[in-house]
């Protein structure tokens, strides 16, 4: 991917990506981390709504805006355009318009004032996959 001066790589042999889904909250966060287990990127969806189902697992009720963060801190934001034009196409309602870009702020006021420790949240559940992982290589 291209983020404005920097091409990253967010998917390749070894690479994992993980999904949270935090209850009561209107984003969804997706860790990306490379084959070493360095963090690649966070990318986080802004939603309505999210949820499980017994059948299909973990599901969002996506609002089109999006934040990506390097382990830099550097904070991208992304498809402001599409949330513009899905209100325009009244494919969502002025509600959801505006409960997007409620969230949206919340979580780059929260990463800007550091309050919201990414890392601190994703990489203790990384290192828990991923132990699983090399046990489950070792037993083929």
């Amino acid at each position: 991917m291209s983020y404005e001066d920097r091409t990253i790589c967010i998917a390749d042999d070894g690479y994992y990506w993980m999904q949270h889904f935090p209850e009561g909250q209107h984003h969804s966060i997706t860790t990306v981390f490379n084959s070493s287990g360095g963090l690649v990127q966070w990318y986080i969806d802004i939603c309505n709504r999210i949820g499980y189902s017994t059948e299909n697992g973990p599901w969002m009720d996506d609002l089109y805006l999006d934040l990506i963060v390097l382990p830099t801190g550097k904070i991208i934001e992304k498809d402001i355009d599409e949330l513009e034009i899905a209100l325009k196409n009244k494919e969502i309602s002025t509600s959801e318009y505006e409960l997007a870009w409620t969230e949206f702020d919340r979580l780059k006021l929260l990463l800007a004032d550091g309050c919201m420790k990414l890392e601190e949240m994703t990489r203790p559940h990384f290192d828990l996959l991923s132990r699983s992982f090399v046990n489950i290589e070792r037993s083929d």
